[in-house]
Parts: structure tokens; C-alpha cells; sequence
């Protein structure tokens, strides 16, 4: 797994952002999916939000979908996600 450091770096280097913070389930993950329409295969989505069932849903979006969850972490009640868009 990628130290602290590159996790930044790769947040940073995101495309787009999304703050999804004080949204309640399943509202990171909609507009998440949302942003994700509207971008490029291969470009980069960095999702911000406080829902502690984000950690679950992101992963299942990624295991059951065309999308990359190319790294997440929590930092206090803050879930930070970086999303790769596929086909």
C-alpha cells in the first residue's frame, strides 16, 4: 500500500473533487456516481465525505462495477477516496 505521502499526491492529482461531507447514505455514493458520468475513462474523482458506511460502499462500487478504487483512507471522521473511471 502507498504511504501517506503519495495518498496526498494522488488526492491532489485528481481530476475532479467531491465533497460530500455531512451527506448521509446513500448520498456520497449517488453524487460520486454522478460526477463519475460526467467524466472521462481514465480520469481521477477525489471523494471527501463523513459517512462511516462510505468505507463499505465505495469498495462494493468498485468490486461490482467498472470503476477503480485506486486508494482510500480515513483521516479522523474524514473518508477520503480516489476513483479511477472505467468503461
Amino acid at each position: 500500500m502507498e504511504n501517506i505521502d503519495e495518498i496526498r499526491q494522488m488526492e491532489q492529482r485528481a481530476d475532479q473533487m467531491l465533497d460530500a461531507t455531512g451527506l448521509a447514505c446513500p448520498m456520497p455514493l449517488l453524487k460520486a456516481r454522478q460526477a463519475l458520468a460526467a467524466l472521462d475513462i481514465g480520469q481521477r474523482l477525489h471523494v471527501i465525505c463523513t459517512d462511516p458506511g462510505s468505507w463499505r460502499d465505495f469498495e462494493s462500487l468498485a468490486v461490482h462495477g467498472v470503476h477503480h478504487l485506486a486508494t482510500r483512507r480515513q483521516d479522523d471522521d474524514i473518508y477520503h477516496y480516489v476513483l479511477i473511471k472505467g468503461h
